[in-house]
């Protein structure tokens, strides 16, 4: 895939701090691999296959998930605006409290135990996708003072082969704390940043039910974080 000078954020950018430890100091190691051990005719799914119920983050419980019900909605396109079909995307966030469901988030705002916050599905034959789920919260992260991740769902992308998959986030319209987030702040170029923030949708809206989004992503273009 080709990168768009100023789509992507870089490995370092300081004011990230974990990315000062993470960002590589070194060139990459070249090592050869039997390409029939690495390279798949499709989607990786686990330990199992998709279940009716995975796009659906409302309905892996016995009840009802706390928070503002949503649709996210979108297509997966490549550079040309083709669809992608038959791509796997996962996606996990935080509750409508801003706190994830797993052990290191240690946040003190209230677990749901109604929602545990992943979900996958397939992209159809157009590459659309659909997810059902509840608004995350904002959460802090002690990243700096008086530091909160603006509301965000992480997205990832799967290709047609183990190595190939692709990490972003999709933001909320109108979230105030746009300006104070470096993770969001660290993709150079605002127009790109911009890509990253869904719309509201009304055709997806299901009336006296959800608020819907749409959210495209397009292979190239769509900021990511790549490891």
């Amino acid at each position: 895939m080709t990168k768009i000078v100023g789509t992507h954020p870089p490995y370092l950018s300081p004011d990230y701090r974990s990315s000062v430890l993470r960002a590589p100091s070194q060139p990459p190691v070249v090592f050869a691999a039997d390409p029939d051990a690495i390279e798949l005719t499709g989607p990786v799914f686990g330990h199992d296959e998709l279940g009716a119920l995975d796009a659906d983050l409302t309905r892996h419980h016995a009840g009802e998930p706390i928070g503002e019900r949503i649709v996210v909605t979108g297509r997966v396109l490549d550079a040309a605006g083709r669809p992608v079909p038959g791509t796997l995307l996962e996606i996990w966030q935080a509750n409508a409290a801003g706190r994830y469901a797993h052990e290191g988030d240690r946040h003190p705002a209230p677990l749901d135990p109604n929602f545990t916050g992943a979900g996958r599905c397939l992209t159809d034959e157009e590459g659309r996708y659909r997810f059902v789920s509840i608004k995350p919260g904002a959460y802090p992260w002690r990243n700096h003072h008086n530091a909160w991740r603006p509301a965000h769902i992480h997205f990832s992308v799967f290709g047609t082969a183990f190595t190939q998959r692709l990490v972003t986030q999709m933001y909320f319209p109108g979230d105030p704390l746009f300006p104070y987030d470096p993770i969001f702040q660290s993709i150079p170029d605002p127009a790109a940043r911009e890509r990253l923030v869904s719309r509201f949708d009304l055709e997806t809206t299901v009336p006296e039910w959800a608020l819907g989004y749409r959210f495209d992503i397009v292979l190239g273009r769509t900021p990511t974080e790549e490891s």
